[in-house]
Order: C-alpha cells, then structure tokens, then sequence
C-alpha cells in the first residue's frame, strides 16, 4: 500500500451524509472515493477533447465478429 497522508477536512455535514448514502461507505473511504473521481474527470476530459479526432482501421462489424 501506498504511503498515506492524515488530513483534517471540513465538510458540511449533509453533503458528508448525502455522499456516505450514496458509497455506502465509512467517511475516509468515500473521500478517497470523491478524490479518485475528481483525479479520474481530467482524463476523462482529455479522451472527450480525442472525439472525432482519432481514426480506428477497425470496422464496427469486424468487432462485432469477435463478439461471436
């Protein structure tokens, strides 16, 4: 495991506990969860920025084969 770091964070409580229903997981678990999210848009955003940009020599129906 990675070396970890302890922080003190102030959040509003309601959004702490709409998030926690939502994971279903202890505090520190769902903040990892939200910061891996937060990490995780950028590339996101970067793949999106690629749309229609990025020619594939693959056809649809040569994929679909595979599926078979």
């Amino acid at each position: 495991m990675k070396s970890a770091k302890k922080i003190t964070v102030h959040i509003q409580e309601d959004l702490l506990d709409k998030a926690q229903k939502s994971t279903g997981q202890g505090i520190t678990e769902t903040v990892r969860l939200g910061l891996q999210l937060v990490a995780a848009s950028r590339a996101y955003e970067q793949l999106r920025s690629l749309r229609g940009k990025v020619k594939f020599s693959v056809s649809i129906d040569k994929l679909r084969e595979d599926r078979e």
